[in-house]
């Protein structure tokens, strides 16, 4: 009988290939998200929801019982506590999103084990929030205090794929119309020689496809990530070549403003702390217990520069 695995998220960075990578081994997929692609794989079955986080989407959802659930989900801390446990009781392994933006900045290469943020930070207002790098590690204590041992912690570090790229805190939206004006695009200067890792979504869901129905999987937490590192000065170099990317260094403040929103101040802060607590980390990663576990290897990764190679016309395209 095929195994049957609800993805929640399907349409993501990882989630579309994670998706398509199943069908196409014979898994039966339910596949969640906000918009609906044109293209379905034969054995996927797409469910469109406005809000993936409704209690009662969420009931109806885990009245099935799946062989696995992977939720890319965004939570905060409350609405995962409030949602975890429905998935583990619906399934016999969940994998939990977590992130690599977890990690303190105190070990490299960056282990499974490595310290985070969460418990070695002396910043109380980062502490105390809902920042992206908190409400993660929150919910992976979550689950490793709730007494069940079917669940799997994945970790990827800043992951690319279609119509997704990131250069420091730069989303694709914000370098887009650099890329097709070739005006240069402002990027902080202290971050030339920090090493950074950045992993194609296709090789993340090849990762996480390959940590499924594993019993030495269950309980455990992976760097789902490449252990390829280049400088930020490197990174923006390839982007220059393959988009067009024209750029300057310019100093933090000038860097910050040009990412001020004007309209959020909780958003402004949550990119200042992406910018000082990951982009600024040293992010190298040992993904050496993650390649033991699928039997995946590091050299069949595609290289950063293939990776954007790769998807450089769905990165330009218009949406």
């Amino acid at each position: 009988m095929s195994k049957k695995v609800l993805i929640i998220g399907a349409t993501g960075a990882m989630g579309s290939y994670l998706t398509e990578k199943l069908a196409a081994d014979g898994v039966l997929v339910d596949a969640v998200s906000l918009d609906m692609p044109k293209f379905t794989p034969e054995g996927v079955n797409r469910i469109q929801v406005n809000d993936a986080l409704n209690p009662g989407f969420v009931y109806d959802i885990t009245r099935n019982h799946y062989d696995a659930i992977v939720d890319f989900m965004v939570y905060n801390t409350i609405n995962f506590r409030n949602t975890f446990k429905k998935y583990l009781d619906a399934t016999d392994q969940y994998v939990f999103l977590s992130s690599c933006r977890v990690y303190a900045n105190e070990e490299n290469p960056i282990r499974e084990g490595s310290p985070q943020l969460l418990d070695v930070s002396t910043d109380t207002q980062l502490l105390f929030s809902e920042d992206y790098c908190m409400y993660k590690a929150r919910s992976e204590d979550a689950l490793l205090a709730s007494g069940r041992k079917n669940w799997t912690i994945v970790r990827p570090s800043t992951t690319y794929s279609r119509k997704r790229c990131q250069l420091l805190t730069l989303e694709r939206a914000q370098l887009l119309p650099f890329m097709r004006s070739g005006a240069p695009v402002p990027l902080f200067e202290g971050a030339k020689d920090i090493p950074a890792s950045l992993t194609w979504g296709g090789d993340v869901a090849d990762m996480i496809k390959n940590l499924l129905f594993k019993e030495s999987s269950l309980g455990e937490d992976f760097n789902v990530t490449s252990s390829e590192c280049r400088t930020w000065a490197e990174i923006a170099g390839y982007y220059h070549e393959l988009f067009g990317l024209n750029y300057e260094w310019v100093d933090e403040l000038t860097y910050q403003r040009f990412k001020k929103t004007n309209f959020n101040p909780a958003v402004d802060l949550y990119q200042v702390w992406q910018l000082k607590y990951a982009r600024m980390f040293n992010r190298v990663y040992d993904n050496s217990k993650m390649l033991k576990a699928t039997g995946l290897k590091q050299e069949n990764f595609k290289t950063l520069y293939e990776g954007l190679l790769h998807e450089r016309e769905t990165i330009l395209a218009d949406d």
